[in-house]
């Protein structure tokens, strides 16, 4: 820190004397910031001198990994001449290599009177440790008794930008620097609780702020943008278990406020947020009490084996758990959800709180359906084969018919009856010709059916089809 306010004084007093009018820092600062998925719109808002004429605006402390080519300075009167960005931060290195072939001061204490002297030097290398010129011999010293004259203009302790402009008037303004970075990244987490039997849960939503953009934001206004904003050059673009008390609100309870810009959805957080370098804080999104949800039991099947004789298509299949949520004012919701991990949780016998399973929601407008797969039944499971395959026209592969006929067979090992839906996607133009258990149609291209599998019991599926292509 001594070393930082000994180099800003020697460049104040070195503007001084060579008679160059002294940049203009900005004060007050305070800052905004529009968050996307991997990058992040900064809004720097400081307080500046202007003066008539050419004068030199300057933005220490912006981030590292600023675009500059899309800063943009927003103030009344004044015209941008030029900008500058200097990432080349102030090390002893760099100090160093800043003043090869250059002269400097190396520091000698006596040891008997314990007085310093400086002898002039010229520093021919610091390739390995420091080499002098002093006088007409050649010596290698340590760093530490180089004595540099004045900081280099090019050097900063922290990444700056710079402003050539050109006032109108003599004021105080406040002025904006608007800047895309890197560095800056936001993602969605959802801890979902269930309760009575799995049809309602308690939802809360907490957004993780990643900042790794070379400096920090403090108090800074945060918004979020959810939704693939697209770039030019670009494409597409530890976990603990922590009880949480019973909500009592049935409706929704955002902790951010929320709006359309564009086709996207923009949440901003209800107070400043202070993100530090190199570091990931959660701040709470929304919480939603009584949503209600329904699961079910699935076994997906696909659909090559309808083109060609296969036999047994697989034993013990696993039968997947999908829980099912709508985000609808009806069902508790009817918020725009961005897209995250949603982890689950329900209590045992005991009361104690477990981990039962998570998966990746997409971005579910409201009146959406969001499906999540759990993982699989440890109770059930299922044996699929194929009775028949028959080609009944055509020979080649775009005007074929085939009949086949399929047995699946599902076992439930469990105490209780339950009922699995099993989805067949079916190519080209089908049609179920026999079944033991009414299907419905899903989609053009997916035939359903709902079975139930008795306690400690198997129940058969079976069907025949025919399919052209």
């Amino acid at each position: 820190m001594l070393f930082r306010r000994a180099s800003f004084l020697l460049l104040f007093f070195f503007l001084i004397i060579t008679g160059c009018p002294a940049p203009s820092a900005g004060a007050d600062q305070s800052v905004a910031l529009t968050i996307y998925d991997d990058f992040a719109l900064v809004r720097d808002r400081r307080t500046f001198r202007i003066r008539p004429g050419e004068q030199t605006l300057v933005f220490p402390g912006i981030s590292a990994r600023i675009q500059p080519e899309t800063a943009l300075l927003s103030g009344a009167g004044l015209l941008v001449l030029e900008q500058d960005f200097a990432y080349d931060l102030l090390t002893r290195q760099s100090l160093l290599e800043k003043y090869l072939g250059r002269e400097v001061l190396v520091a000698t204490r006596d040891p008997k009177t314990g007085k310093r002297s400086y002898d002039k030097a010229v520093l021919l290398s610091v390739d390995g440790g420091v080499l002098l010129r002093i006088d007409d011999r050649i010596e290698s010293v340590r760093p530490d008794r180089i004595v540099f004259p004045r900081l280099p203009a090019s050097l900063h302790d922290r990444p700056t930008l710079t402003m050539r402009v050109i006032g109108n008037d003599d004021s105080e303004r406040q002025l904006q620097l608007s800047y895309l970075t890197g560095g800056l990244s936001w993602r969605a987490d959802y801890v979902a609780r269930l309760s009575d039997g799995g049809t309602r849960l308690d939802l809360g939503a907490w957004v993780t702020l990643k900042n790794e953009s070379g400096t920090e934001y403090r108090q800074a206004e945060v918004q979020l943008v959810a939704g693939e904003v697209h770039r030019a050059g670009s494409g597409a673009l530890a976990e603990r278990v922590m009880r949480r008390p019973v909500m009592a609100a049935a409706a929704p309870v955002p902790a951010a406020g929320r709006e359309k810009i564009f086709g996207y959805h923009l949440y901003s957080l209800p107070r400043p947020v202070t993100l530090h370098t190199n570091e990931q804080k959660q701040v709470l999104l929304l919480q939603a009490a009584g949503v209600s949800c329904r699961s079910e039991l699935v076994l997906r099947g696909r659909g090559g084996y309808y083109r060609a004789r296969v036999g047994e298509i697989g034993t013990r299949l696993k039968v997947a758990k999908v829980m099912e949520l709508k985000n609808s004012a009806a069902s508790g919701l009817g918020i725009p959800l961005p897209a995250g991990t949603v982890r689950f949780y329900s209590q045992d016998a005991a009361g104690r709180l477990q981990f039962i399973g998570e998966d990746r929601m997409d971005h579910t407008p409201e009146g959406e359906v969001a499906r999540l797969d759990l993982g699989s039944s440890f109770d059930l499971t299922a044996e699929k084969r194929q009775v028949e395959f028959v080609k009944i026209a055509g020979t080649s592969p775009s005007g074929a018919v085939f009949e086949s006929r399929y047995q699946i067979t599902l076992r439930n090992g469990g105490t209780m009856e339950k009922t699995v839906r099993v989805l067949e996607e079916i190519p080209g133009d089908w049609t179920i010709l026999a079944e033991s258990l009414p299907h419905t149609k899903k989609d053009s291209r997916t035939a359903a059916w709902s079975v139930p599998v008795p306690a400690g019991g198997t129940a058969v599926l079976s069907y025949r089809v025919r399919v052209r292509l």
